[in-house]
């Protein structure tokens, strides 16, 4: 039995298959051996850790089940790269106290901010750009409860003002009683984000196996002992679990649920898109969210369900993707919104909204990244930084903020 769980985890024409993709194919383990760091998930967040543990002067050895790396969920992602979690500040400061729900979100602006940097340093080209944010009033917070989650936002120090309907209407054209504008965050292509960040990593000294799928882990005199569905043995110091949302056996759940959601992309119309080519995110559940390209196409997801047979995630596709078209029309009458592209995808999300990333409970040594939520890469350079902070054994102060409960 594999570690972790199969699933299907997208389908259907995604847009980034328009663009350049990095092909980046593992080579198969020939005999045993031994590593100090085993990243387990060649996706967004095995990439991102094993960039930065090169950084930090070790050679992770990379496995992954798929034949090469970015053919999980990473190509499914929208990538609108934002530090706003899918639960408003305010419903978070409710749940856990103003003072840590401020201290988290910080925590997110700060991988952004990070992401932004290092990805620039690296000179890694994602058609990656600094966009401002549009969360519009819906079912989950109103233009009253938009106000009040503006003065959450500033108080902690974060980018934030409040729109109302005329001011949203002046400025960018869209007909909503009103919005936060944040500033700060970011847009890319997802594939090749990663792929910039895994080629970074091999080319310092990672290594990439693949396919190898692990079907056992445990703890020896060395440190951890891995066993794959082909015969070999790995030993390792440390081991991370990055397997996405093919969850882990011996990982906690953490009151996670998978859900199944839906995006489009529309033919290439740059005199379209709307001002600044802000990200645009909706209150509202389900929710709505749209960006553009860096070719000039209109991208919208949501429409989120409860779905976890994949066949059945996917038969629906084409019903989804005619309601993202409507909505999409709905919200900016300009856009041509019929679909070019339309695919599903499956993630997982927790009851806060939050990631959950540190060493998993009864494992010493032995790390798991879960990025819940739509903000799964921003998530994943958090991650890059705590996880090799840990294994560094230097303490950061936020790491218990996400850390397993």
């Amino acid at each position: 039995m594999s570690l972790s769980r199969r699933r299907h985890l997208r389908d259907g024409r995604i847009v980034w298959q328009s663009f350049p993709q990095p092909a980046i194919v593992g080579s198969p383990l020939r005999r045993s051996t031994h590593a100090d760091v085993v990243i387990i998930g060649a996706g967004i967040s095995g990439a991102m850790l094993a960039q930065s543990l090169t950084e930090a002067g070790f050679h992770p050895l990379i496995v992954d089940r798929r034949r090469a790396a970015l053919l999980g969920s990473t190509a499914a992602s929208t990538a609108l790269l934002q530090f706003e979690l899918d639960t408003p500040l305010s419903h978070l400061s409710a749940r856990l106290g103003a003072r840590k729900a401020g201290r988290i979100w910080l925590a997110s602006r700060d991988a952004v901010n990070e992401l932004r940097t290092r990805t620039v340093r690296l000179g890694i080209d994602a058609a990656l750009s600094t966009r401002p944010s549009l969360y519009l009033a819906g079912n989950v917070l109103d233009a009253r409860g938009l106000r009040h989650e503006t003065r959450l936002r500033q108080s902690v120090g974060l980018a934030s003002e409040y729109l109302d309907r005329k001011t949203l209407l002046h400025h960018f054209g869209l007909r909503c009683p009103a919005a936060i504008l944040s500033h700060g965050d970011a847009e890319a292509n997802p594939v090749q984000l990663a792929g910039g960040y895994l080629n970074r990593a091999l080319r310092a000294g990672a290594r990439f196996h693949a396919p190898h799928d692990i079907v056992d882990l445990r703890r020896s005199a060395r440190g951890i002992e891995l066993s794959t569905a082909d015969g070999l043995e790995l030993s390792a110091r440390h081991v991370v679990l990055c397997t996405g949302y093919e969850l882990a056996r011996i990982v906690p759940s953490e009151d996670s649920h998978t859900t199944s959601t839906w995006a489009i992309a529309t033919r290439r119309q740059p005199r379209a898109i709307w001002p600044q080519r802000a990200l645009i995110w909706q209150s509202s559940s389900p929710y709505l969210y749209l960006r553009s390209t860096a070719d000039g196409r209109v991208i919208c997801g949501g429409e989120d369900a409860q779905v976890n047979d994949a066949a059945e995630r996917d038969r629906m596709t084409p019903r989804k993707a005619q309601r993202l078209a409507v909505k999409l029309t709905r919200l900016l009458p300009a856009v041509n919104a019929r679909p070019q592209f339309a695919w599903s995808g499956t993630f997982a999300t927790s009851a806060n909204g939050m990631p959950t990333i540190g060493q998993i409970p009864g494992f010493p040594r032995c790390y798991a990244v879960m990025g819940y939520g739509g903000n799964g890469i921003t998530f994943s350079m958090l991650a890059s930084r705590l996880i090799t902070a840990a294994i560094m054994k230097r303490r950061l102060p936020e790491a218990r903020l996400f850390a397993f409960s």
